[in-house]
């Protein structure tokens, strides 16, 4: 291992020489000589990611919502990428950082002198300012898990232990007990690093995979993200594979702890977690499992012949992970652990280990604050397919002004479409994707159900409800689309995200991740049922005749399940985002598209009454991450959000909410926090997953700004 940065003091790179490439929804930052800058100029995109003034003109003050979109879109066309997609971080959860950064060090990968720089300047300015800590993500508090992971990836970018971002950090590792107390996933890591031993990190053995497929507890139920980071996590233990020791490992020992590193009894402290971090403590049958696999199993019963068949079996799974993804991998967090995987099994010069290394670049993201990772590889599918959406819900996709901008969205989703199902679909456990588009792009290769029908949505409403657009996608396509589609649905009438519904919630008992919910098995979710839905009512617009039979059975029993999943109060949890304004926002949009209204529907009537009553004295609706954590309405500290609003008024409109007056206050907040320019500034974090960790969406604000004042500006031409 070869450390590429010693400092005392922070440090600064030049941010007139950051680019990010997009090839074709591929993003890579890139950091230039004084040739190449001359060579390749700075965007707008660019400086905006970089937090670089624009100098961009004021735009005459918006009189109406629909001048509000066309400053909105004058600004963010801007930001649109040579593809034709938009880009945007994917930041907030605080454990993706460590992983590369750990695997990076332990492959012997190159770190960039740029990249250490500025990587150490986001955990610096990301660091709690009152107890020095980090979060599980960037508006937590201070945890066992993101202080440990965070502490130890400054160490190792050459950071000195006495600098004062350290000692602070330090003091509140010791007060919470030292790393003994980290949870599953962090001990890991530093177990790889050699930091602890294997022995305090609980049993996660390959030969799990090796259990038919019809017993409950197989992996290949569990949710896509558990069980592909179980497979090279697995596949690590059991080879128990720790770097080789240095100076800065010693020096992680005696700092990361608060007994002496020899002392330590690593065996009694695996099940050892601080407050801070047992989000979800584990359960009396995953205890049990573990202390029968670290005692008896492990120790006495485990048949090396069975260990080298399941490091096998396990092996073979990850090769097809990588190779249906071209090594870009699921997301970045089983991404590096494939990369440690190919570099222990195939040699630091071999083809996995380098394409490996090129692919997480995509990971990687710098704004103002510095460098981190993202969530996935982007989410440019995603946010291309509901801006497309939201401009023609203003009415404006025939506009001569911003047809172009529209037409090369489209271009980016008809390339962007998955065309074929994987290879060795069955034998890797991996659901149909003929016809589906990704979260991010179609290298990564997993089709979610609402990426798809959003896509889909996109596509019809320009190549059926508008003019002059090219017909990229053929009947044949949509087809495709819409049969994959119809695979997602479970007995419940609700749809899952990546594939329908494997086990039973009893798979929850075996959560070892501690830190999260609701993270073993799909779940129904009110946001994806209703995506699928309104892009099933959609299609048969067009297509009447296609399946109809199975279509119209599809939508009913998933408008049942969303009556089901609607709350006492007439809320619908968000899963995906914040919170209960982002979950009713799709329920009440997946009722109004059967044509269920304020007028005739209890369902609607309750779930409007519910929005109303959370909206402030200023028109505006304000919703924190934390709802999503404590599953009750929680407002966000700084007031309301342009969002939320947003999320409200959309829901609203969709169902023929009669009075405008409450409505247009909040469109009035909206208008009201729109700057000169045409953008809107950044408020709180929008995202959440497993309950419990915020990510963020930047470009809501951009995108549901513009669907809120689209529709209402459709419906209420006159307003000023």
């Amino acid at each position: 291992m070869s450390f590429v940065l010693s400092m005392s003091q922070m440090q600064k790179t030049d941010y007139t020489r950051w680019r990010m490439l997009d090839e074709d929804g591929k993003h890579t930052w890139h950091y230039l000589d004084d040739e190449a800058v001359a060579k390749w100029p700075q965007t707008p995109a660019d400086k905006y990611y970089l937090g670089l003034p624009l100098d961009l003109p004021d735009l005459p003050p918006a009189t109406s919502p629909l001048e509000s979109v066309s400053n909105c879109l004058t600004f963010f066309s801007k930001q649109q990428l040579p593809p034709g997609n938009w880009g945007c971080e994917y930041g907030g959860p605080m454990f993706l950082l460590p992983g590369v950064v750990i695997a990076w060090v332990v492959t012997d990968t190159h770190i960039p002198p740029v990249y250490a720089t500025e990587i150490i300047n986001y955990l610096v300015a990301r660091a709690n300012p009152v107890d020095g800590g980090w979060g599980l993500h960037t508006e937590g508090d201070s945890t066992m898990f993101g202080t440990s992971l965070n502490y130890t990836v400054l160490r190792l970018l050459g950071v000195e232990g006495e600098h004062p971002v350290m000692v602070q950090a330090r003091r509140l590792l010791h007060r919470l007990g030292g790393a003994l107390n980290a949870p599953h996933w962090s001990k890991f890591w530093l177990a790889v690093l050699g930091v602890c031993d294997w022995e305090i990190v609980n049993p996660v053995p390959p030969e799990a995979w090796l259990l038919p497929d019809w017993v409950p507890l197989a992996p290949w139920r569990w949710w896509v993200h558990i069980r592909q980071v179980f497979l090279p996590m697995s596949w690590i233990w059991s080879k128990r594979w720790t770097a080789p020791e240095t100076d800065v490992i010693r020096a992680l020992r005696r700092e990361l702890f608060v007994q002496s590193w020899e002392s330590i009894d690593w065996a009694a402290h695996r099940d050892d977690i601080a407050p801070s971090d047992n989000y979800h403590p584990k359960a009396w049958l995953l205890n049990s499992i573990n202390l029968f696999l670290a005692n008896i199993w492990t120790p006495y019963l485990r048949p090396k012949s069975l260990v080298s068949r399941a490091e096998d079996w396990v092996s073979k799974l990850i090769d097809m992970e990588d190779a249906n993804s071209d090594y870009a991998d699921l997301a970045s967090v089983n991404a590096p652990m494939n990369l440690l995987v190919c570099y222990i099994r195939d040699g630091p010069d071999s083809y996995s280990v380098r394409r490996h290394r090129e692919r997480m670049e995509e990971f990687l993201w710098v704004n103002k604050e510095g460098m981190f990772v993202n969530g996935t590889n982007g989410v440019q599918c995603w946010d291309t397919a509901f801006l497309i959406q939201a401009v023609s819900a203003a009415g404006l996709a025939e506009d001569v002004k911003w047809k172009p901008m529209l037409t090369r969205g489209l271009e980016f989703l008809d390339r962007q479409q998955i065309r074929e199902n994987c290879k060795n679909q069955g034998v890797c456990y991996r659901h149909f994707r003929k016809g589906a588009w990704a979260f991010s792009n179609r290298d990564q290769g997993y089709g979610v159900s609402d990426c798809i029908s959003e896509a889909l949505k996109a596509v019809i409403l320009l190549q059926k409800e508008a003019d002059g657009y090219p017909q990229l996608l053929e009947d044949e396509r949509i087809f495709d689309a819409v049969d994959t589609l119809l695979t997602y649905q479970n007995r419940s009438g609700g749809c899952a995200s990546y594939e329908p519904t494997r086990g039973g919630e009893y798979l929850e008992m075996l959560n070892t991740a501690e830190v999260f919910g609701r993270i073993m098995i799909e779940y129904d979710y009110p946001e994806c049922t209703s995506a699928v839905l309104t892009a099933l009512t959609l299609f048969l617009k067009y297509w009447p005749d296609y399946r109809r039979t199975e279509i119209q059975a599809f939508i009913q029993r998933g408008v049942s399940y969303i009556k089901k999943a609607q709350r006492p109060d007439g809320s619908w949890y968000g899963s995906w985002g914040v919170c209960f304004t982002y979950g009713t926002m799709f329920g009440l949009e997946c009722l109004g598209s059967v044509g269920e209204n304020y007028a005739n529907s209890m369902s609607v009537r309750k779930g409007c009454e519910f929005l109303l009553s959370k909206q402030r004295e200023d028109g505006g609706w304000s919703e924190s991450f934390q709802s999503c954590e404590k599953m009750k309405y929680v407002e966000h500290p700084t007031g309301s959000q342009v969002v939320q609003t947003a999320f409200a008024i959309i829901a609203l409109l969709s169902v023929d909410y009669p009075n405008s007056e409450p409505i247009a206050h909040g469109i009035r907040l909206i208008m009201s926090r729109q700057q000169t320019n045409g953008e809107w500034l950044q408020e709180g974090i929008e995202g959440i997953f497993n309950k419990s960790c915020a990510i963020s969406y930047p470009n809501y604000k951009f995108i549901f700004t513009t669907l809120a004042l689209g529709k209402f500006a459709k419906k209420y031409p006159n307003f000023k």
